[in-house]
């Protein structure tokens, strides 16, 4: 994984727009590993091969990271650190939908589209990640790129409405810009790929900020045993959640024990977000929308076992989609068959995505880099060396 980390590091400095940016602005130097790595295991159940949403078949990842500017908030002009992450759940999902489920674990925030998601039981276009001020745009990229590959949408065919969910990333970017473009999205977009998934500083997840460090993109995959299924479940999170003190690391109250401390009641003033996460479940289990639901309320869990409350001004949205099944855009028959899987072997695929979600959650904090925003706002990574000191003996478990 070292190579890939490589090869994930120049592909962001390709894709990165760095015009007027000094080396603190975003420190991409920073030696950064994955929690497991780090010898942290956490949960039962193996990885995929990549420890990745991509580890579900099909599935793609595509990021655009927006990176200019450095000093005094220039409301509109800059400075810009933030981005877009999309994922296609697979090729031609127009006609080839997915089922698909949602849970809204608390509602401080966006997902668009899952009104119909609920009502129909299917996702039908890729999936886009931004922060809170570029959905209506975000939006706008998605719908252009869907037209392009589908130009009969709106005409002879039907029309879509994206799924869009974001967070807010104004503590380090001028989010009042909307500095990410449709051509952005539609770069992400072609640019989607299976294989490793860059995390952390990159994407949507450039501006974020999780437990009072350096959050933004983190991913995860279980596999269940051959007897169990040997299904997939992959997570990809956005995490801009939680307070330092409530972060906690496979048990070990990480947040409580790093230095220097902070209190509870310094983590917020009123009238600062307390934040939001995006978590995203695929899998290659043939499930249907109601028990994607009830997996994406699983994810919940995952969630808490970092040490959120999902408190009152956290978005925490979490949408699921299943590969396992192919339901057609206009079939010619009345019917068409599914393969289904019983709600009595669900419970593998329950604690996978627990296992996944709490992975995904801790990869974005451990490969996120520190980043200097907007009025010289810093917001520093976790330092490896001290988190692995704090697990201690736990992490040769």
């Amino acid at each position: 994984m070292m190579c890939n980390r490589a090869v994930m590091a120049l592909v962001v400095s390709v894709v990165t727009l760095c015009a007027g940016l000094s080396v603190q602005a975003a420190e991409t130097s920073e030696p950064r590993q994955r929690v497991r790595e780090l010898g942290i295991s956490i949960g039962q159940y193996q990885t995929g091969l990549l420890n990745a949403i991509t580890d579900v078949a099909g599935v793609k990842v595509g990021h655009r990271t927006l990176i200019s500017g450095e000093g005094a908030l220039k409301p509109g002009s800059g400075p810009v650190r933030t981005g877009v992450t999309v994922i296609i759940p697979r090729d031609d999902i127009w006609h080839k939908k997915v089922a698909a489920g949602a849970f809204v674990l608390n509602g401080t925030g966006e997902m668009t589209g899952l009104s119909w998601v609920a009502e129909s039981g299917f996702l039908e276009y890729p999936i886009a990640l931004t922060n809170t001020l570029n959905v209506p745009r975000v939006a706008n990229g998605v719908m252009s790129w869907m037209i392009k590959h589908y130009p009969e949408i709106g005409i002879s065919d039907d029309t879509l409405t994206p799924v869009v969910a974001e967070c807010d990333d104004g503590r380090l970017n001028d989010i009042q810009g909307r500095h990410v473009s449709e051509q952005d999205v539609m770069a992400a977009l072609d640019g989607a790929r299976n294989g490793p998934v860059m995390e952390g500083t990159v994407g949507a997840g450039t501006g974020m900020v999780s437990y009072g460090f350096k959050g933004g993109i983190g991913t995860s995959s279980r596999r269940v045993s051959a007897e169990e299924g040997g299904y997939t479940v992959g997570v990809l999170v956005n995490a801009n959640h939680g307070r330092r003190p409530e972060l906690m690391v496979g048990g070990v109250p990480v947040g409580k024990l790093y230095e220097p401390p902070v209190r509870m009641s310094e983590a917020l003033v009123p009238g600062q977000s307390e934040g939001s996460i995006i978590i995203v479940v695929a899998t290659d289990a043939p499930l249907d929308g109601r028990q994607l639901t009830r997996l994406a309320k699983r994810a919940a869990l995952g969630l808490a076992r970092t040490g959120s409350t999902a408190q009152h001004g956290s978005g925490d949205f979490i949408l699921a989609f299943s590969t396992g099944n192919i339901i057609p855009h206009y079939p010619q028959e009345p019917t068409y068959n599914m393969t289904h899987l019983a709600d009595t072997h669900l419970n593998p695929m329950i604690t996978a995505t627990v296992e996944a979600t709490e992975e995904a959650i801790l990869n974005a904090l451990s490969m996120a880099t520190t980043v200097v925003g907007r009025d010289g706002h810093r917001v520093e990574a976790i330092n490896l060396d001290r988190l692995k000191e704090l697990m201690g003996d736990t992490s040769r478990r």
